[in-house]
């Protein structure tokens, strides 16, 4: 009969606290990473459902800003980002930034925004689409199309204020920024700014659209299983282990220390 009262020595039991230890760990690991996808599939039907949704008014998905020029408006929620909305307004070139540094099918070039203003004098930056730099060099102006006059009608996707945002930088004639922060472009407008901005859906000529970055959600389905199989292999390990101790040593083991026991060395005679 298997004996496993060993396992409630103090070494067995050191062994069993550090197994269930290092399980645990390695489970919530893995439950960490399952949230991961869930937030990352959830974002990627976002972006599929704002492929082919109808727009809606700006207004409805995000809140105006109230309290004059150079501020900006509530924060837009979560679930509201790549949402398809329309916003009517007309285009200020003079306030123009270009965002430096986004890459567009393995190029880096510059994404074009532009402050649309709306009828009630607030406005929201638009996301024009994206533009190579001059083949002349980084010091000088891209060949950016000119904004359409007179009021139009915008389409695009909802994107929140990227985090850590500067003041833009004038280089080369033109404005710069890095990062794109209503709140930290709002002091260099004369209007309101809606904290958050859209990018078009349908770029003029001279523009390539800026793609929706899909989350890698399948990387985080194989961190989930990573884990849990890991700590599947600790609790079978800690399992064989003492499965050994209580068998003992097999008994072809035990057959081969009698032969070397009966074995004595062998002598030359004396002569």
């Amino acid at each position: 009969m298997v004996v496993y009262r060993f396992l409630a020595t103090p070494r067995w039991l050191g062994y069993a606290a550090l197994t269930l230890a290092a399980a645990t760990v390695m489970v919530l690991l893995g439950l960490w990473q399952l949230d991961r996808y869930d937030q990352r599939a959830e974002i990627n039907a976002r972006i599929d459902a704002g492929t082919s949704a109808t727009p809606v008014p700006l207004t409805d998905v995000v809140g105006a800003p109230r309290a004059g020029a150079g501020t900006v408006g509530p924060e837009p929620a979560e679930h509201s980002e790549w949402t398809r909305v329309t916003v009517t307004g007309t285009y200020d070139p003079a306030h123009e930034i270009l965002v430096r540094g986004r890459t567009v099918e393995g190029a880096v070039g510059f994404e074009v925004l532009t402050p649309l203003v709306l009828r009630d004098g607030t406005a929201v930056l638009v996301d024009r689409g994206w533009v190579r730099p001059a083949s002349s060099g980084a010091l000088t102006a891209p060949d950016v199309p000119a904004a359409p006059s007179g009021t139009v009608t915008v389409a695009g996707r909802l994107r929140p204020s990227e985090s850590r945002g500067g003041r833009p930088q004038e280089v080369a004639g033109h404005a710069e920024i890095r990062r794109i922060t209503p709140a930290a472009i709002a002091p260099t407008v004369p209007y309101a700014l809606f904290d958050a901005y859209v990018s078009s859906d349908e770029p003029a000529a001279g523009f390539t659209a800026v793609p929706a970055e899909k989350q890698n959600a399948l990387q985080n389905a194989g961190y989930v299983l990573q884990w849990w199989l890991f700590a599947a292999m600790t609790l079978y390990g800690f399992g064989y282990l003492a499965r050994r101790e209580a068998i003992g040593p097999r008994p072809e083991n035990l057959l081969d220390e009698e032969l070397d026991e009966e074995e004595e060395p062998v002598h030359n005679a004396p002569l």
